[in-house]
């Protein structure tokens, strides 16, 4: 939170807190002293701020993982090109290439 707090203009968000108990206090340290009933709203921005940095750092990381594995996938297809075929008459298998089987010598 360092970072983000100087980016904002050296604001701490710990200690944001509102006073429901009717006093004032200097910081949030010494309200909880007291024994002063807060909401500190200020843990709550630091959470979610925290939240949206490490959703966004796993979400980062998921997209590229699922790139490596889509360029893995097509690289697998282009490699595993077949070589033979069937033989439409006597359903032998036959090179990709040939004009006729070498098996029942029909025409393809």
């Amino acid at each position: 939170m360092p970072p983000i707090g100087l980016l904002l203009g050296k604001v701490d968000f710990s200690n944001l807190y509102l006073n429901l108990s009717g006093g004032t206090f200097e910081n949030l340290k010494k309200a909880k002293d007291a024994g002063a009933v807060t909401i500190n709203y200020g843990l709550f921005i630091n959470n979610i701020i925290d939240f949206i940095i490490v959703a966004l750092a796993i979400f980062l990381i998921v997209r590229y993982l699922n790139k490596i594995k889509q360029h893995a996938l097509t690289a697998n297809k282009e490699a595993a090109a077949p070589t033979q075929k069937e033989c439409v008459f006597c359903y032998s298998l036959i090179a990709i290439k040939a004009t006729k089987c070498p098996h029942c010598t029909s025409t393809i």
